[in-house]
């Protein structure tokens, strides 16, 4: 059955991208109107201003909550944070350092539309002419099919921030630092169907990247061998059922309990139906 959206939550993690932060803020509720319920920022321990910039314009909103944690825990427990306080059943995110931009969550949007399935449980950006140095390019390019090669998940650019899933499931998730980065493995290992839209992608008009290549393949090896021993070791039953006639209380529904790969939406005719 179709999966109709009115009203999701935000949660935008950020470490020192006070240069940043404010206009994607402000982008984000002019773009997204009353589809936006709520924006969560999350300061990850940062040392600038991020969080007093944000406070001086948006203290007075309604729908904008900081969350700040007193130290840098990383981006993964960044989003956590987000999503723990977040109040809507679908939660998108997206990197704050604005080069996603905020109209392309209307993109993850419109492909759950056309997936038409309520066992979706991720819809994962997929970036189109990405704007970063070719280096990091060249090595994100590598470490995602890697990543796909041990994993399966049949996702080319899981470390997009643009990601739409459900608050529920991804809570249930088994967290661990990095998991931003291997999300849609990991729904798919709890039975979840997992979609990929394509996303546009804008570059880094302030501040600087927090990772380098380096850092990035040597965590990246660490957590990919991690993540792979938990989809080896993962139950998800199949179509389990209550003998004394009550439903289930799984949030997952029946229906999917069998994992699934993901299933990428043509690149091409996406960009041909956008511009119809």
């Amino acid at each position: 059955m179709p999966v109709n959206i009115d009203c999701i939550s935000i949660v935008i993690p950020c470490h020192n991208e006070g240069g940043a932060i404010n206009a994607l803020v402000a982008e984000t509720f002019a773009t997204l109107g009353p589809l936006c319920g709520e924006v969560l920022v999350v300061d990850d321990g940062s040392t600038d201003a991020t969080a007093q910039n944000l406070l001086r314009e948006f203290g007075a909103e309604p729908r904008f909550h900081l969350i700040r944690h007193r130290r840098c825990w990383g981006q993964s427990s960044a989003v956590r944070s987000g999503v723990r306080e977040a109040t809507g059943t679908w939660i998108a995110t997206m990197d704050g350092d604005g080069q996603n931009p905020p109209d392309q969550i209307l993109q993850l949007i419109r492909r759950l539309a056309e997936g038409n399935d309520d066992a979706v449980g991720l819809v994962q950006g997929q970036r189109r002419d990405r704007q970063d140095a070719g280096n990091r390019k060249l090595a994100s390019q590598v470490a995602n099919r890697i990543r796909n090669l041990c994993l399966g998940d049949n996702v080319s650019d899981s470390g997009c921030g643009l990601k739409l899933f459900r608050r529920d499931a991804w809570l249930a998730l088994p967290f661990f630092d990095h998991i931003h980065r291997f999300t849609p493995a990991m729904m798919q290992r709890e039975g979840w169907l997992v979609l990929v839209a394509p996303v546009t992608h804008r570059p880094r008009v302030a501040g600087v990247s927090k990772y380098s290549n380096w850092r990035r393949g040597m965590v990246g090896i660490v957590d990919l061998v991690g993540a792979a021993w938990l989809i080896r070791r993962t139950g998800v039953p199949s179509a389990p059922e209550r003998l004394d006639g009550a439903p289930l209380l799984a949030s997952a529904p029946e229906s999917m309990m069998a994992r699934h790969t993901a299933q990428p939406l043509d690149l091409l005719d996406a960009t041909e139906r956008a511009a119809s």
